[in-house]
């Protein structure tokens, strides 16, 4: 008698159930499909990464771009300096993330609102939004940076730190409100019809109904928002602030090297690169979470 003990599912009970013939060959074929799927992508990765490397390197300018851009040993050397602008940067994101975040939920809901007091503060979140969103960073940057402290105002402050922070605030602002707003009107009227049938203000109905579910949905666009003022936070240095790009210039100005540019560079993508990753896996999730509510 064969002794072959029968197979169990997930809560640990035994399975009667075995693949056909059928249904093995099939599993075979997918496994070949799939290898030849992977070998014909990786002989494919190999040949173009490969070509390119080798367009670059017996280019006849190489030599003199591995001096300039690539001298590790200098890299190496600067980038205790390019390391403490970088924290300038990550801190500086952590602030504007915050204000940002509390700023253009407000914007968000003064556009969305449709109380007939709040009419002219809905004109001008408007305003507001369509003018940051339409002036480049740079500019803005630029004209709060070297422009309020022209003003000489009594009480006001002359930090570039805060000043290159409150630019980037108000253009960014725009740009959020505009995502939280998308968020809010993607959800169904209904969900309000149903809030306010149990007795709940409009008020309520935000707080509780809306916001919670207009969120959740803009999260993946958010997440890239977040990775985009990480990098512009750089532009911040055109005011003085030394971050990671400013200390980067300061030393490549010294030896008339770029390596420190690179360096910083790596820097950023050290951090911007697993953040991308999880928003691409945030936003899987959230797709795969909609079709599994769609196909209910």
């Amino acid at each position: 008698m064969n002794n072959v003990s029968p197979a169990r599912d997930n809560s640990g009970r035994a399975s009667l159930w075995t693949p056909s013939a059928r249904e093995v060959e099939r599993q075979v074929a997918r496994t070949a499909i799939n290898r030849k799927k992977i070998l014909i992508a990786t002989t494919s990765s190999i040949l173009v990464l490969g070509a390119l490397a080798s367009l670059i390197v017996t280019s006849p300018g190489w030599q003199v771009v591995k001096e300039t851009f690539f001298d590790w040993s200098y890299g190496s050397e600067v980038l205790g300096a390019i390391s403490k602008g970088l924290i300038v940067n990550i801190r500086l994101t952590i602030i504007a993330a915050i204000l940002i975040g509390i700023f253009a939920m407000v914007l968000a809901l003064l556009r969305t609102s449709r109380s007939a007091a709040l009419t002219p503060f809905r004109f001008l979140a408007t305003a507001y939004v369509d003018i940051f969103r339409g002036v480049p960073l740079l500019l803005v940057i630029l004209l709060i940076g070297f422009g309020l402290p022209a003003l000489r105002i009594e009480g006001l402050t002359n930090s570039v730190l805060i000043l290159g922070t409150a630019a980037v605030v108000l253009t960014y602002s725009a740009y959020v409100a505009e995502v939280l707003r998308s968020g809010i009107l993607s959800i169904h009227p209904s969900q309000r019809a149903a809030a306010r049938s149990l007795g709940l203000t409009s008020s309520q109905t935000m707080r509780h109904v809306v916001l919670p579910q207009a969120v959740k949905r803009v999260v993946p666009p958010l997440l890239n928002d977040l990775v985009a003022l990480l990098k512009d936070t750089g532009l911040v240095s055109i005011l003085g602030v030394t971050d990671a790009v400013r200390a980067a210039q300061i030393a490549s100005s010294r030896t008339f090297n770029y390596t420190p540019y690179v360096t910083a560079a790596i820097l950023f993508l050290l951090i911007t690169i697993p953040l991308t990753r999880y928003t691409d896996r945030v936003l899987a999730k959230s797709i795969k979470r909609q079709n599994a509510q769609g196909a209910a």
